[in-house]
């Protein structure tokens, strides 16, 4: 899989929100498939019958490992989401008839 692009072509501050905001979203689906698959290594290990107590704790204590850091990259998402919220706000207000914000594609 590609990495993403996000392009502006004339870059002012609405089209650098609108980046931003992508940028967000792109990171919200990362972290979306991380969640996944550490769904998908629980279950793993939970199936397999013969798996020891202590495999599965080490298991549980690694996903919750990966979910703590997940939560303080959500609130540094977050953070960045209420940064751009009022530019954004702003360039609601320049919207062309069509829809599109000028300056941006």
């Amino acid at each position: 899989m590609s990495m993403p692009k996000i392009e502006c072509e004339n870059i002012d501050k609405c089209c650098a929100a609108s980046a931003l905001l992508q940028s967000i979203a792109l990171e919200e689906a990362a972290i979306s498939h991380i969640l996944n698959a550490e769904g998908e290594k629980l279950q793993k290990v939970i199936s397999l019958c013969n798996t020891d107590k202590d495999d599965l704790i080490e298991v549980n204590h690694s996903v919750e490992v990966m979910i703590d850091k997940i939560t303080s990259l959500e609130i540094i998402l977050k953070s960045k989401l209420d940064l751009i919220k009022p530019i954004l706000d702003d360039c609601d207000d320049d919207d062309d008839h069509d829809g599109h914000r000028h300056g941006c594609k």
